[in-house]
């Protein structure tokens, strides 16, 4: 059963806040084949990928928060709901079994609605268009069986960040810095990953990501991120291969005088059942669906209750 090999989907591995007051909300789930352990060979690989994610879930602490408890005007800020439908494009290049480096572009298209501070009415915000570019290359060549490796990356600071609100009462106002396309920074990417076998036909793997902003940009700077994956796969079935994993997203609190730090930052793990189908010789397509197990998030933030991925990669 050929699978499919050297995937650095990194983008949500360092998936940076998605939204103000929103921490480190949205998908986690771990589609990095290579660290996975399938099999690495030279060559050029390409993977498009959907994410599906309503954040509608209003929490405080490790607990739900009914936003019938609140009265209006407040003095905060009350969040409704941000739907985000995202693709993103890899590009990964392999020219060797030891080394390999992944491009990728993500594209989010995002609404957001809210009720600011002091208002009674709500205000509502569309985004659409280029996410923050990833590069984020890996090094397995550690031993004959490549079950080992680093990764040393860079995000970069191509997506928009003077984006406003398009209808309500803050109607052309800015949106906050952590509701923007890109955050303005560039940050440091850097991690390792393992695998191996649990039993015949069962497989594992074993990763970490950090995330380290380099500098403020523009009075905003993102808190230091960091995920980690531990999955199983069962590959017994031709052709399909089930898996299960469980991802962690531990994220600090924003920082600078354009963030909202009191409403930043958190830690999540979620629980990942997924089904990756081969569907020709140099194809296969995959889904997951991700649910959150535990959540604990700083001052007042919204979290999304279930999550949805489904991609198709090629190897040429």
């Amino acid at each position: 059963m050929r699978y499919a090999s050297g995937l650095v989907l990194s983008s949500l591995l360092v998936a940076a806040s998605q939204a103000q007051a929103c921490g480190a909300c949205g998908c986690t789930l771990n589609s990095d084949w290579a660290s996975q352990g399938y099999g690495v060979r030279p060559g050029w690989r390409f993977d498009l990928r959907a994410d599906y994610f309503n954040q509608d879930e209003l929490r405080m602490g490790t607990k739900a928060v009914g936003r019938g408890t609140f009265e209006f005007p407040n003095d905060q800020e009350i969040q409704e709901k941000t739907l985000n439908r995202n693709l993103t494009a890899t590009l990964d290049y392999s020219p060797s079994p030891n080394w390999g480096v992944a491009l990728l572009v993500p594209v989010f298209h995002r609404d957001h609605a809210t009720m600011a501070e002091g208002d009674t009415e709500p205000s509502f915000s569309k985004a659409s268009g280029l996410g923050d570019v990833r590069v984020l290359g890996r090094y397995q060549g550690f031993s004959e069986e490549h079950s080992f490796g680093v990764q040393l990356g860079l995000k970069l600071a191509t997506g928009e960040t003077k984006q406003t609100f398009n209808a309500g009462v803050q109607a052309g106002q800015p949106l906050d810095r952590g509701l923007q396309l890109g955050t303005g920074t560039t940050d440091l990417l850097f991690g390792a990953y393992a695998f191996g076998s649990l039993a015949a036909d069962w497989g594992c793997f074993g990763q970490v990501l950090f995330q380290k902003p380099l500098a403020e940009k523009d009075g905003f700077k993102p808190g230091d991120g960091v995920n980690a994956n531990l999955g199983v796969r069962y590959v017994g079935w031709r052709g399909v291969a089930p898996h299960l994993q469980v991802n962690v997203r531990a994220e600090q609190r924003e920082s600078g005088v354009n963030s909202d730090a009191a409403n930043s930052g958190a830690t999540l793990v979620y629980l990942s059942p997924g089904l990756t189908v081969e569907v020709g010789p140099a194809m296969q397509v995959y889904a997951f669906v991700q649910v959150p197990v535990a959540q604990r998030v700083n001052g007042l933030q919204i979290e999304p209750r279930w999550s949805a991925s489904f991609g198709m990669h090629w190897t040429f």
